[in-house]
This record gives C-alpha cells, sequence and structure tokens, in this order.
C-alpha cells in the first residue's frame, strides 16, 4: 500500500498515476481478455478488479481495512459473468472500471482547487473511456491489416485499430509499433519506442508479453 506521502498530488502526478492503472485495465479488457474472464470464476468470492499503478491488473478480493486506503472497485463481477453474454458482462465491467477509476483519481486529488480539477476532468476526458475501448476492441477484433509505411496514406483502414495501451484510435500521424507476439499495436509514445529506435528491432515485444514471459520462467 502507499503512504500518504508518496500518493499523487499534483493534476500531472494524478492523472499519469490515472494512465497507468487505466493501462492495466485496458489490457485486462482487450487482448488479456480470455485470462481475466477465465480468472472470474463464480464459484469463488467477491473478486474485484484492480488496475495497478505500475500498469498491470489484478483480479483479487477487495481489501480488508476498513475504511480502505483507496475507494474500491466493484465488488463481486465475477457472480454476473456465467448470467449474461460476455460482451455484455465485459462492458458492465468497463462501466464499473471507468467509474472506479475517476474515484481513485478524485479521492487523490481532493485537495486540488476549482480549476486544478477542472484540468484535471479535462486530461482524463481526453481519452476514451474503458466502455469506449471495450467496444472499438470488439469492431476491430478481426482486423489483421498491417499499419506499416505502405499503409500511410490510407488511414481510413486503420481507423478501428486501437492502442494496447491507452485506447486511442489509429491516427496516421502518429507513430505506430506492431508487437510480433500478441500482434497488438501502440503508439510509439507509450511504449517508448521512438522510430529511429525502431529501426534497430528486429522483434518487437511489447511490454505486456514481456511480463508474461517473466512470469513464466
Amino acid at each position: 500500500m502507499a503512504s500518504i506521502s508518496s500518493s499523487p498530488r499534483t493534476v500531472e502526478e494524478i492523472f499519469k498515476d490515472y494512465t497507468a492503472r487505466r493501462a492495466g485495465l485496458v489490457r485486462a479488457l482487450t487482448f488479456d481478455v480470455d485470462n481475466f474472464y477465465s480468472q472470474c470464476d463464480p464459484e469463488k468470492e467477491n473478486l474485484c478488479l484492480y488496475g495497478h499503478s505500475n500498469e498491470l491488473w489484478e483480479v483479487t478480493l477487495p481489501a480488508e481495512e476498513v475504511p480502505p486506503e483507496l475507494p474500491e472497485p466493484a465488488l463481486g463481477i465475477n457472480f454476473a459473468r456465467d448470467g449474461m453474454q460476455r460482451k455484455d458482462w465485459l462492458s458492465l465491467v468497463a462501466v464499473h472500471s471507468d467509474c472506479w477509476l475517476l474515484s481513485v483519481s478524485f479521492y487523490f486529488g481532493a485537495r486540488l482547487n476549482r480549476n486544478e480539477r477542472k484540468r484535471l476532468f479535462s486530461m482524463i476526458n481526453d481519452l476514451p473511456s474503458l466502455f469506449e475501448v471495450r467496444s472499438l476492441d470488439g469492431q476491430a477484433k478481426n482486423n489483421s491489416k498491417l499499419m506499416d509505411e505502405n499503409y500511410g496514406d490510407e488511414e481510413d483502414e486503420h481507423g478501428e485499430t486501437i492502442c494496447g495501451t491507452c485506447g486511442g484510435t489509429y491516427n496516421s500521424d502518429e507513430f505506430w509499433i506492431g508487437c510480433d507476439i500478441c500482434e497488438r499495436w501502440y503508439h510509439g509514445k507509450c511504449v517508448k519506442i521512438t522510430p529511429a529506435k525502431a529501426e534497430s528491432i528486429k522483434h518487437y515485444k511489447c511490454p505486456s508479453c514481456c511480463t508474461k514471459k517473466g512470469r513464466q520462467q
């Protein structure tokens, strides 16, 4: 658990925490979705989906502290899993996760003034919600077209492709890189890869695939 002194305090720090937690949840609800779905066994106790500040996600029991150090995500998401269509259940989880992300950010931002809160919300609102990312992912699931330089002038063909980290849609004006393992695409800036650096990479492996490999070892 983070101490009060180490909690984000400025608008920029809180937004950075928000985007990191959101990135973890984007992964859970898109390219880690099968793993996430299987972990939400209705036979288990009340489970919650957490997005952590290190961009990882976790399905686990709620915090035992009363009151908890941070606002808690929706409780018992696993109970409704088998009673709904998969896509509807995932959309419901996404909506609850959107609410949780906002609650955590504005918990950290309790001491911000009016203008700072407004700026924080504006920065958050510029990103697509998890619900919107889920919808885009469902539409683009079977889109396997490459987004290399040969398609630079065909942005309309890739408009439904989303970044695996931030959930933003494809834009030919931005540099993107594809993972050779999971075949997901990312803004170069989201995974800290520049066009120059990409030229020296023979096979690119995204942060999520690198994490998975580390866990298997």
